[in-house]
């Protein structure tokens, strides 16, 4: 590590070289070797050809997009190591067969070449390192180069923690104070230091593609979440109500939270705890506003207890096999929606104007999940130029909607459905904002406490299982969680909207995901099968986007008149795009999908490596008989049912404590680990 430290101290780097073949890159290596006086001029030349014939019996190349070309001659005065980061990568004939961005020389008299072995090994462990590798990326000089390597030995530094403190393995946001608010003060001062880095970290290119994505990917739901809720409610809660609460509470817990990568809003499983409280009020005769809004004033007092209590801290119990079950039904719901709008689109289609506003939903649909999800992942293809791929990744789902939505205006004289809002500012049913909570009888004001607790629980664990995960160590977050924080300003939210007759707001998971992939940088990884597949390499933290998003939804509202032009069949590509890409990564799928495959080209991942096939299978099944019971539970039509959904997610952590008295611990660790190993695949950051 001493000579890399010395290379980029010392300036020896070649940074963004912008190069097509080999001998370019040799040339310019070359003359920096004659520049810091370690090659004569006249032997400059003698040094190029020593590292072409080099590269011709085999290339250097050794995977994970590095290259460590080397030569040993007496021309040479000193060892030395010289770094070069290609403007572009380019394919030098990996074994892996990912393109090469890094290259380190190294050359050296004769004498030098046992030496430089291990060199040879602090790159393979340096490069291995995620945040190294993006570091490494975004540095403009040598002396960031240090500061990158100097955060290396400051993670991987042996760590000074006892093995028989309490606590220790648990992470630093889940650990028990045993003193009342002592997690939300813990959460406080843990994200405060980074405070003023959150904003100044959301000002870039990057920041503006999410915020502009994720404005429309965040209204979509936000808005077919209030029109069903209208339905559901009989119109007392609707789109404007829904849009307002977003707008309101997203700005503020993007300000205040713990974790601003996480997204407030509607959610499915709030959705029918709402709907199935209106239909209880409906069958006792009880006024639903009041009810609604003494349920939230109890909702969030509960919650708000629950975090001062650091009953976040329970988390620590939930493992992957919770978090990808959530996650997709989550995922299931945003599909589910799509479709099955799409689907009422061809019901009594006698007349012919109706049939070509079908189709054309449907195409305008398609259209745009298709668009996004090729543009997304254009930034892997061979097309373009790199930051023509980048900008076509990052912005691909707006250049969808904004293509689809050209499209539908282009076509006007197929009568297509609009995104459904009032003309002007206004509660759906013309009710007064504030809602009269003194004239609810004192029945009412006590009685809704008990449909509170199980509301509690919906919010509890909705918020604290997005928050999980968002927090993934899949996603590499450098700063921090704020569970019992984020907890305590969820609840004081619900039981203030609720005074108002505003939805209930909570981490929203599809939403929370795309708002983290959408600032991710990310790498190729390609596994032992070939398959490759992206992974996140760094995340860009901050509180702009948040805000911005919020921000820009509560000014549509001021332009009411214009979003209702907007075709809901390009809100409902969206939704399925959202559901769609949200898949991606759950290695439950993945887990799923062996069930259709050849055994014999199943992919090594690391749980087929580990655990026998028929476990693996098992496993799976046990999720999915999960996940089948919870929508079944979600879909029921008796309210006295449905209200107990929240219930069976909490029963999630018990069925997975259970699975480890069928299951070997082995197995277990394998098919529930936090984070994939290291050895998965190989990692390109190009």
């Amino acid at each position: 590590m001493q000579l890399l430290r010395e290379t980029f101290a010392g300036e020896v780097v070649l940074l963004d070289l912008d190069a097509h073949d080999l001998e370019t890159i040799f040339q310019a290596a070359s003359r920096r070797l004659v520049d810091f006086g370690v090659v004569d001029r006249s032997k400059a030349e003698d040094v190029q050809s020593a590292l072409l014939a080099r590269e011709q019996k085999a290339s250097t190349a050794i995977g994970h997009a590095v290259a460590v070309p080397h030569a040993y001659l007496e021309a040479v005065t000193r060892p030395t190591v010289v770094f070069v980061r290609l403007r572009r990568p380019i394919n030098l004939g990996a074994p892996d067969g990912i393109p090469t961005r890094f290259v380190f020389f190294l050359v050296g008299p004769e004498a030098a070449s046992s030496g430089h072995l291990d060199t040879l090994a602090a790159i393979a462990r340096l490069m291995a390192d995620d945040e190294f590798r993006y570091e490494a990326r975004q540095a403009e000089s040598g002396a960031e180069l240090v500061e990158a390597l100097d955060h290396f030995r400051a993670r991987t530094a042996p760590q000074k923690v006892a093995e028989t403190e309490p606590g220790a393995a648990v992470p630093e946001g889940l650990r028990w104070t045993g003193r009342p608010l002592g997690g939300v003060f813990g959460d406080i001062a843990r994200r405060l230091p980074s405070y003023a880095a959150d904003w100044r970290d959301g000002l870039n290119t990057k920041c503006l593609a999410s915020i502009l994505f994720l404005f429309f990917a965040c209204t979509a739901p936000t808005v077919i979440f209030g029109g069903i809720m209208a339905a559901k409610t009989g119109g007392q809660i609707g789109v404007v109500e829904m849009v307002v609460a977003t707008a309101i509470g997203g700005s503020l817990y993007a300000i205040l939270s713990g974790q601003p990568l996480v997204i407030l809003g509607g959610t499915g499983p709030l959705l029918v705890f709402i709907a199935t409280l209106y239909q209880l009020c409906a069958v006792l005769g009880v006024d639903f506003l009041q009810a609604f809004a003494w349920t939230g004033i109890w909702t969030g007092l509960f919650v708000v207890i629950l975090a001062a209590a650091d009953a976040s801290c329970l988390m620590r119990y939930f493992t992957r096999f919770t978090d990808e079950t959530f996650s997709a039904l989550i995922s299931l719901i945003f599909i589910y929606e799509a479709i099955s709008s799409l689907i009422a689109e061809f019901v009594d289609l006698e007349e012919s104007s109706r049939q070509a506003t079908a189709l054309l939903t449907l195409l305008l649909a398609l259209g745009t999940f298709y668009v996004a999800t090729t543009l997304t992942q254009f930034r892997r293809s061979s097309f373009l130029l790199p930051w023509m791929r980048e900008f076509l990744a990052d912005f691909g789902p707006t250049i969808a909607m904004a293509l689809m939505a050209w499209v539908a205006f282009q076509l006007d004289e197929v009568d297509l459905d609009r995104l459904q809002a009032p003309a002007e500012f206004g509660t759906t049913t013309g009710r007064d904002w504030l809602v009269d909570i003194g004239g609810a009888p004192l029945l009412v004001k006590l009685g809704a406490a008990l449909p509170a607790l199980v509301g509690a629980v919906l919010v509890f664990l909705d918020q604290n299982i997005t928050a999980r995960l968002v927090n993934s160590p899949d996603h590499r977050l450098q700063r921090g969680s704020g569970y019992h924080l984020d907890l305590a300003l969820v609840g004081g939210m619900i039981a203030t909207m609720s005074v108002f007759g505003l939805p209930w707001l909570v981490a929203a998971t599809v939403r929370s995901l795309n708002h983290v992939r959408s600032l991710a940088t990310s790498e190729s990884v390609v596994s032992r099968a070939g398959d490759s597949r992206e992974r996140i390499l760094h995340v860009r933290e901050n509180r702009v986007t948040g805000l911005a998003i919020h921000l820009l939804m509560g000014a549509s509202l001021l332009l009411l008149a214009y979003v209702r032009y907007v075709p809901m069949a390009v809100l409902y590509g969206l939704f399925l795009f959202m559901g769609v890409v949200s898949i991606s990564g759950n290695q439950f799928f993945e887990r799923l999908s062996l069930w259709i495959k050849d055994p014999d080209l199943y992919p090594l991942t690391h749980y087929i490596r580990r655990a026998p096939l028929r476990v693996v299978h098992w496993f799976t099944g046990v999720q999915l008989a999960c996940l089948c019971m919870l929508w079944l539970v979600k879909t029921n039509k008796d309210p006295r049912v449905a209200i107990l959904f929240p219930l069976l997610i909490a029963m999630l952590a018990p069925v997975r404590w259970a699975a480890g008295m069928w299951f070997e611990d082995e197995h277990l660790a394998a098919l529930d680990a936090d984070e994939e190993p290291e050895e998965e695949g190989t990692h390109w950051s190009g």
